[in-house]
């Protein structure tokens, strides 16, 4: 028997050893273990300006689409795509795939609401109301500016 095989440093040097191996095999087998993970940036509930940008990090893929349309990803996962949204409800969807064919949905639910559109309603409700005022008296008020025509045939 050699003198250093009994030694407490060359025990210590491999359990030392064998625990960066099995760390090492956990931080690889992470991919198999998991699965592919993305994470959204927060914040984007109700909007008013049509053009938003969907940012984000996806881990552990191999390919990443939105509205089934792919995307790129930098080597570190982060995704910086831009969208036009439609008036009212969108739904974005995104779609990742890793290496072993597993997947990962996340949906991200955006109401865009036009700041315009917002204006135009108020005023069409003051119009609204103005005209079921103006048609529920028989002649319109001298201080409205408005003027009465009569036709040739009512004469």
């Amino acid at each position: 028997m050699l003198p250093y095989r009994d030694s407490w440093i060359t025990k210590a040097a491999l359990v030392i050893f064998f625990m960066l191996v099995l760390a090492y095999g956990y931080f690889e087998a992470q991919g198999f273990l998991f699965g592919p993970s993305i994470t959204l940036t927060p914040g984007l509930t109700e909007v008013h300006d049509p053009y938003v940008t969907v940012k984000g990090v996806a881990l552990r893929i191999s390919s990443l689409a939105m509205n089934g349309k792919q995307i790129t990803v930098t080597e570190d996962g982060s995704f910086n795509e831009p969208y036009l949204l439609a008036r009212g409800l969108n739904r974005i969807v995104l779609d990742a795939t890793d290496k072993y064919g597993r997947s990962r949905r996340e949906v991200l639910e955006v109401v865009y609401t036009p700041a315009a559109a917002a204006s135009t309603t108020a005023q069409t409700t003051v119009s609204t109301t103005s005209a079921s005022w103006t048609n529920s008296t028989s002649s319109p008020p001298a201080s409205t500016g408005a003027s009465a025509s009569t036709s040739p045939m009512a004469q």
